[in-house]
């Protein structure tokens, strides 16, 4: 039976399905919030605030743990970066809540709602990615619909933009709207980028 005497730093692996599973959380809480008209908009936005805080203290422990790690089970700068890249996605889903608060906004819409299930939706395909890394396979389904999501989410965000300018003359509901659909669309960006990363991580490693 064959083994290392120095053993693979394997609890990244735990570490991003950990990580995967905040921004689970997260988009959960910003359909909650993009579906309610005139809620308690700033509790939600804080439980998203509270979720994001504990992705970027796994991002920190990913980060500490890089620079003790005399293994890795892939390369160094890959781990970095596909921790960064996932607390990024969380980072948009708060600012998303936070824009909310922020704008005062009282009322959903339709655009809002598709593209915050959208990033839910995202937000389970990465999980399902990251449930894959350690075996680098099974991955593929997932990466093909994260793929596929983002697309869906340019169509929305565009025909949500369109409308905006043309049936809105009111500057400041103009201001207020094209931010969040922007903050939205950049999550969904970001998943796209967390997507392409766990690929290029399995190709290197193949």
């Amino acid at each position: 039976m064959g083994f290392s005497l120095l053993p693979r730093e394997d609890q990244y692996f735990a570490l991003f399905t950990q990580m995967s599973s905040k921004l689970q959380e997260a988009s959960k809480i910003l359909v909650e919030m993009m579906r309610a008209s005139d809620t308690d908009y700033d509790s939600l936005s804080k439980k998203i605030k509270s979720v994001e805080h504990e992705c970027d203290e796994l991002t920190h422990t990913v980060t500490t743990r890089l620079n003790k790690s005399f293994i890795t089970p892939f390369d160094r700068e890959d781990i970095y970066t596909l921790s960064v890249a996932l607390d990024d996605v969380c980072d948009y889903i708060d600012a998303a809540a936070r824009a909310v608060v922020m704008y005062n906004i009282h009322e959903s819409d339709e655009y809002a709602i598709k593209l915050a299930e959208i990033i839910q939706k995202l937000a389970d395909e990465i999980a399902g990615a990251c449930s894959h890394l350690e075996k680098s396979k099974g991955h593929e389904p997932h990466l093909l619909e994260i793929q596929r999501l983002e697309n869906e989410a340019d169509d929305v965000y565009f025909r949500a933009m369109a409308e905006l300018f043309k049936t809105s003359d009111d500057a400041i509901k103009v201001i207020k709207w094209k931010e969040l659909y922007e903050i939205l669309e950049n999550a969904t960006d970001r998943c796209e980028s967390v997507g392409n990363i766990i690929e290029s991580i399995i190709l290197k490693h193949n």
